[in-house]
């Protein structure tokens, strides 16, 4: 510590050594010496006179940040506030203004939403509010007339919602009318749809300040949910060729045994191809195994939901993993001759709930269904 504290001083020394000055006046010489010691207790003084004026300067610049911080947020308080208050005042001062405000946003709602059905059709269910809701605006202007303009916007969103709930009503009709002719049960789909594994907290919805629903809503809510799980349930079904090969060397069905020769059933087709070949996933899902299974070698299954599961066997590498989600045509293999296999080919199935059903029908007309069925249908002219 002293020999440190030495060379600290010698260092000073070498910076400041003593110092000679020699002044003349009036003839005569006079030498004025200032030691190391003055020249370091002024440099000190200079110093600390240096270190209190930057200090100073940061805590005027720090109270400066602060002084414009605080106004700023005092002034984006007073923007809100004053953003409230003005709104109040314009309710207070012309309800019908607010009204009008209210008019021009349902009609950029309605706008937005052009295809939507003008009209009601025979066997439909949804409820028409259309004459009770005249009915309505007239007692309201009636009774209330600065009230009219607030229930003939109450008429439009009713109106709204009833039309959107035929529109979800008619396009589930078109997808469970594809579905159908694709040889599928609808209702069982929507119904395994409906216990798919989800949860969460219990909270209610209204529509009203005591806590109630209006029915029309709730059955917009229904609507909207049994179209969602059908437009899900459309897109699981297989729908895109599984290999880019024309040879199908084997059938849905019974067929003799390759191997032994005697018959028995046959739960897939067979697409013979080239080792390498790529695989493709036959339509929307998630892996759901990745590995081997007895007879049928390398084997990939994707779930599409609803029960519905595309085997693909006999891989000579995998290209896909558990858990990933895949789209139509996504590559998710290679074809091999791996299991009970006599030949380079792809084994394809279809399951429902494991039982395996003829994959010939989805893959010959699911394109063609599932186009039409998302096609928009025009809505018919008026008499």
């Amino acid at each position: 510590m002293n020999a440190a504290a030495g060379g600290l001083l010698d260092r000073l020394r070498a910076w400041f050594p003593d110092r000679e000055f020699f002044m003349r006046s009036q003839g005569q010489v006079r030498f004025i010496k200032v030691t190391a010691k003055v020249q370091m207790i002024a440099a000190s003084v200079v110093l600390a006179a240096l270190v209190a004026w930057g200090l100073s300067m940061a805590v005027m610049g720090w109270l400066q940040y602060r002084a414009a911080a605080d106004r700023l947020s005092l002034l984006d308080r007073e923007a809100t506030v004053a953003k409230a208050e003005s709104r109040v005042g314009e309710y207070r001062k012309d309800i019908g203004a607010v009204a009008d405000d209210l008019k021009r946003r349902q009609t950029f709602i309605e706008e937005m939403v052009d295809s939507l059905p003008a009209d009601a059709r025979d066997g439909e269910t949804v409820s028409n509010s259309t004459g009770e809701g005249a009915k309505t605006v007239d007692k309201v202007s009636a009774l209330i007339p600065e009230a009219a303009a607030l229930a003939r916007i109450e008429a439009r969103q009713l109106d709204f919602v009833e039309k959107l709930t035929r529109y979800a009503d008619r396009r589930s009709e078109r997808s469970a009318r594809a579905i159908r002719q694709l040889g599928l049960d609808p209702n069982a789909m929507v119904r395994a749809a409906d216990r798919q594994a989800m949860g969460g907290p219990l909270e209610r919805l209204s529509t009203g300040h005591d806590g109630s629903i209006d029915p029309r809503f709730e059955r917009l809510g229904l609507s909207l949910a049994r179209m969602e799980a059908l437009d899900r349930s459309l897109a699981g079904i297989p729908q895109y060729r599984p290999a880019n090969v024309e040879m199908l060397t084997s059938s849905y069905g019974v067929r003799r045994d390759p191997f032994t020769g005697a018959a028995a059933m046959h739960s897939g087709l067979d697409f013979r191809g080239p080792i390498g070949a790529p695989i493709y996933a036959a339509a929307k899902g998630k892996v759901s195994y990745v590995g081997q299974r007895s007879g049928y070698g390398n084997v990939v299954e994707i779930s599409h939901g609803n029960g519905l599961v595309t085997r693909y066997a006999h891989m000579s590498r995998f290209a896909s993993r558990v858990g990933q989600e895949v789209a139509p045509g996504d590559v998710i293999g290679a074809i091999g001759s791996t299991g009970r296999s006599t030949g380079p080919h792809l084994h394809f199935e279809v399951r429902i709930n494991g039982r395996a059903v003829n994959p010939r029908p989805f893959l010959e007309a699911a394109p063609h269904v599932l186009k039409e069925a998302r096609r928009v249908q025009p809505e018919p002219a008026r008499g």
